[in-house]
């Protein structure tokens, strides 16, 4: 894991806590978005806390620049109070996760974990901003051209993932288990072609992929 904020105090005691979680571990520290875009190359860490605000570039540009000379790696951004323009930046840009400094540790040890894993976690007042924003942007008909072939299954889930539901939840509402569930996000993401499930419902949100009322249940 790469932790990028430009605030020692900050950054050193997130590193010391993070690293004393079982099964995660801090393999370098940054303090600029140059810096990190740096070590990321270097290192190709799994996962890469980032700071929203610091000097020189910030952290969506940090994380765009970081992606392309490590697109393996997870971008979980950190911030001290959100912006519905930056959330919706950082999504675009690549980021997996939006938490706030504010939350306690275990949140952003949940965070952590839920990117290494490939999921993502958003602080629900960041969701719901941003979900707002961009539904108040959504365009009013689908966009002209071919429309990914998702079958009414994967839109009843890709639905619930613009909800802001995790596996557990979708499960529970469409009656399946969660392995059942992970197999179709996957297949949602793939033919969406994003990386995350915050990309996805960005993206559903923006396309109108999907409508505010649930489809009639399917049967797995």
């Amino acid at each position: 894991m790469l932790v990028v904020d430009d605030h020692d105090l900050f950054r050193t005691g997130l590193c010391r806590l993070i690293g004393q979680e079982d099964g995660l571990t801090v393999v370098a520290e940054a303090r600029s978005g140059d810096d990190a875009v740096r070590r990321a190359a270097e290192l190709l860490p799994d996962v890469v806390v980032m700071d929203v605000s610091m000097p020189g570039i910030g952290g969506v540009e940090a994380t765009r620049r970081l992606l392309a000379v490590s697109p393996h790696s997870t971008v979980l951004m950190l911030t001290v109070t959100h912006d519905e323009e930056q959330v919706h930046d950082a999504v675009l840009a690549g980021a997996s996760g939006y938490l706030l400094k504010s939350a306690r540790l275990s949140e952003i040890v949940r965070g952590v974990r839920a990117a290494a894993a490939g999921h993502s976690l958003i602080a629900p007042s960041v969701a719901g901003s941003l979900l707002a924003r961009l539904r108040r942007h959504a365009p009013q008909e689908k966009p002209a051209g071919e429309s990914p072939a998702l079958t009414p299954r994967e839109l009843d889930v890709l639905r619930l993932l613009v909800d802001g539901c995790e596996t557990i939840e979708i499960g529970r509402r469409l009656h399946v288990s969660p392995s059942t569930v992970k197999h179709h996000v996957s297949s949602t993401l793939d033919k969406l072609g994003v990386e995350n499930r915050v990309q996805a419902a960005v993206k559903a949100v923006r396309e109108g992929l999907v409508s505010d009322e649930p489809g009639p249940p399917q049967l797995n």
